[in-house]
């Protein structure tokens, strides 16, 4: 799939690291670092603009090593970018954990995952088919 991107960052283009990966890092474009305090939210530019095909969107995602090793994270995961949006890519970022975070221009924040979707319409109905598991839901199939 080929999709459209103007790159106003000082880094190179987002990229598969591997051949079987499912997204691609983003990394922070900043003319100087930002202090991400514990519980403190800001949002990050990546100098990425793209321009989707109708029926995907992108999803803006957490990378595992930075949420496991630093407690910081996408805040709104996954972020949704649709296929109409045409302003720069920004990532809500959280401190999670309890000391400061230095975030610097380049650093890999997030990642992007391409994804394809349907459109629901809505069948409105006075009874919703029976199944095995019903209304069970949180734990209800167990741990």
């Amino acid at each position: 799939m080929n999709i459209q991107i103007i790159n106003k960052s000082k880094h190179k283009l987002p990229s598969y690291e591997t051949i079987a990966s499912a997204g691609m890092d983003l990394r922070a474009n900043l003319d100087s670092s930002i202090t991400l305090k514990p519980l403190e939210r800001t949002i990050v530019k990546t100098g990425l603009f793209i321009a989707l095909p109708i029926g995907t969107e992108a999803q803006v995602r957490p990378r595992s090593g930075l949420a496991a090793k630093k407690g910081v994270t996408v805040l709104n995961a996954p972020g949704t970018i649709d296929a109409d949006y045409r302003g720069e890519i920004g990532v809500i970022l959280i401190n999670l954990s309890n000391e400061n975070f230095e975030i610097n221009d380049g650093e890999r924040i997030a990642q992007l995952v391409i994804a394809k979707h349907k459109r629901a319409d809505w069948v409105v109905v006075s009874e919703l088919d029976k199944t095995k598991r019903g209304a069970g839901g949180f734990g209800s199939t167990g741990v």
